[in-house]
């Protein structure tokens, strides 16, 4: 899929939408995430924290948990924002869960612009790994 043929406003429509579902009573700090999957539906996802911190979830998490539970695919492309709107890039651990799903060709946007899956986690482990080893 090219860049051409992706609605980022969408995208970003979906992110702040929910973004504004988040429960953030601790860090004060509500993420949103969306994004398109190969057969064109949008999912989205907010961050849950939790008192004892560690158990809180990323948007992306979330996201991951709409994206299996709508029927599964391939993530082509993936936008997440915070709640001034302002575009912010998966932490390592997100980039990691979204590699997992990722289609090939993934673009997320970023602060510095649109970039490939492989751009932002470049030399990933993956379930092909996986599959060499068996």
């Amino acid at each position: 899929m090219s860049v051409a043929d992706i609605d980022w406003e969408a995208l970003e429509g979906a992110a702040v939408a929910a973004m504004a579902k988040a429960y953030a009573p601790y860090s004060k700090f509500p993420v949103g995430a969306a994004a398109l999957t190969e057969d064109g539906r949008i999912v989205s996802g907010c961050n849950v924290e939790n008192a004892s911190y560690g158990l809180t979830l990323c948007a992306e998490c979330s996201l991951v948990s709409e994206l299996r539970m709508s029927g599964g695919g391939r993530l082509t492309a993936f936008y997440c924002v915070d709640s001034t709107g302002a575009v912010l890039m998966p932490c390592g651990r997100c980039r990691q869960l979204l590699y997992e799903f990722h289609a090939p060709g993934m673009q997320l946007m970023t602060g510095n612009g649109i970039l490939t899956m492989e751009q932002v986690l470049p030399d990933a482990f993956g379930p092909e790994h996986l599959e060499e080893n068996t």
